[in-house]
């Protein structure tokens, strides 16, 4: 997941943020631009003169954070000399704030590595501008970005929403109103000048992004019947690349004390700043030629062409997904609200790479030392002082999650070796132990339930598994069970089938009804006194 990748902020949130006086400072603070960032005495890399190589649909947090950094450490590192025109996707955006600031804004990266506190700040300067295609000017001046020769990628991040078939979506539109259809308008128009393909990268969360992508563009080519040259440059001269995107944007500065310190401390005001975990990793699928024509591998970035993408996306869903899906359940029960205060408790910890290290790694289609550099990244993520990750936040809709997750890694578990996943198997007992404790209300979209120490929290999933548990609240735990590991319609299958699993979930749940979720991690973790 490219995890949270936060929102960009709306217009009157950037007018809001852009002005200005450092707190009981009484110095007006000049918003960023390349004049105040000299006066500033920033010292870091800075490119303020190169072509535009890269159209950018999309302005918000995630792309500044990630993709737009890569290209920026690549015109550091490689020469790439390289910049990038952003294309604000809806109708309200940044662009005049973009514009306003040069293309410049800061990029905090923060958190841990390798054990170590860290926190960088960059000023990102290859950003050249941004165009609004809902004006006349912005889209006059979109379709002769696609003449440009210079031009070479296209990155997208319009939301798990925006690579979707729009019937309304007109060739005559200014602009086309869906992502694919602007992209189409802009490719035939780069088609009708003569010029050579683009690298498309795709960096939104459905599965097989970049084919998604080039189908939707394929049926509006048709549809609008551009002709039949124009699909055979498409399919020979584009190549439209699926890719995995992983890290973490908060996006946000913390509190508006934090925003003005780093102003002053700065020398200037940027209210286009952003945050992001300092881990991050793009594996973008495509032919071995591309890892050299992409400046990333020359730059020594974490960015790598490969194959398929699917191998590491099943990575990361299984090892950083699943990690979450199983232990924050039962770490809510054991007390805790945070996952960084889990992962620095030993037992907790113990659990957590036993389920990585022993369950869940040895049945990974990768090499094994990649996949437990992977975990122990992860370990470094959950303990991110400067993101606070609430575990009820991670709580919702786990049923879909330990199903896509975690169920999964154990089914494989079992077949390869023959036996049961501890963890694996404690996780799930975790599931039914979080979703039956101590419920007292059900409500519209939730069920009130309550912690062994009293404390109340609310239940979150789908109306049917909310009503199952709700209808069940006085039923015993074989009951429960019987009922609950047998709800095809939650789980694909029913779980009672697999060999031994009923009996020690079974055993699971009653020893975490007695004796407590910490007790539980014990045993499962083989840490049991």
């Amino acid at each position: 997941s490219r995890g949270t990748a936060g929102c960009p902020l709306s217009a009157d949130q950037a007018a809001d943020n852009g002005t200005e006086r450092g707190e009981g400072s009484g110095i007006s603070m000049e918003k960023l631009n390349y004049e105040v960032l000299k006066k500033s005495g920033y010292q870091g890399y800075i490119l303020r003169d190169a072509p535009v190589k890269v159209l950018q649909f999309g302005e918000g947090n995630f792309l500044r954070a990630f993709s737009d950094y890569w290209f920026d450490m690549a015109n550091e590192r490689a020469g790439w000399q390289g910049k990038i025109t952003m294309l604000q996707p809806i109708a309200q955006g940044l662009t005049e704030l973009v514009n306003q600031q040069e293309g410049l804004y800061t990029l905090y990266l923060r958190g841990m590595e390798r054990g170590e506190r860290v926190d960088k700040r960059r000023v990102i300067s290859a950003v050249k501008n941004c165009l609004n295609p809902y004006t006349e000017e912005g889209f006059r001046e979109f379709l002769e970005l696609a003449k440009s020769p210079e031009l070479q990628y296209v990155v997208s991040n319009t939301t798990e929403a925006g690579i979707v078939y729009d019937p309304d979506t007109r060739f005559e539109d200014r602009p086309p109103h869906s992502f694919p259809g602007k992209l189409t308008r802009f490719l035939y128009e780069r088609f009708r000048a003569g010029r050579e393909g683009l690298v498309i990268l795709s960096c939104e969360l459905i599965d097989d992004n970049g084919r998604e992508l080039k189908r939707l563009v394929e049926r509006h080519g048709e549809e609008w019947k551009l002709g039949a040259d124009f699909g055979s440059w498409l399919e020979k001269e584009n190549l439209f690349c699926s890719t995995l995107v992983d890290r973490i944007v908060p996006g946000r500065i913390r509190s508006e004390e934090e925003r003005q310190r780093l102003d002053r401390e700065n020398g200037y005001s940027d209210p286009l700043a952003d945050v992001g975990e300092v881990f991050g990793v793009w594996y973008i699928e495509g032919p071995e030629s591309l890892a050299e024509k992409l400046p990333f591998h020359r730059a020594g970035l974490n960015v790598h062409v490969v194959p398929e993408v699917a191998p590491y996306k099943k990575r990361k869903v299984r090892i950083l997904n699943g990690a979450h899906t199983g232990f924050v359940l039962g770490a809510y029960l054991a007390g805790f609200h945070i996952v960084r205060d889990c992962v620095q408790d030993p037992v907790i910890l113990g659990f957590l790479n036993k389920m990585l290290k022993e369950e869940i790694i040895p049945i990974l289609p990768l090499d094994r030392e990649d996949c437990e550099r992977f975990a122990s990244a992860v370990e470094d993520r959950f303990r991110n002082p400067f993101v606070d990750h609430q575990l009820l936040s991670i709580s919702l809709n786990s049923t879909s999650k330990w199903r896509a997750r975690n169920l999964p890694s154990l089914l494989e578990y079992h077949e390869k070796f023959g036996k049961l996943p501890k963890c694996l198997a404690m996780s799930l007992a975790f599931y039914f132990a979080f979703y039956s404790n101590g419920l007292k209300q059900r409500e519209e979209d939730a069920v009130l339930a309550e912690r062994p120490d009293g404390e109340e929290y609310r239940i979150k999933d789908d109306k049917a598994v909310l009503d199952f548990f709700w209808e069940r609240r006085n039923a015993s735990p074989e009951s429960l069970l019987l009922d609950g590991m047998g709800r095809e319609d939650f789980w694909g299958r029913d779980l009672k089938e697999i060999p031994g699993l009923y009996p020690l979930i079974l055993e699971n749940l009653r020893r975490i009804r007695r004796d407590g979720a910490k007790a539980a991690f014990a045993l499962a973790a083989g840490d049991e006194a």
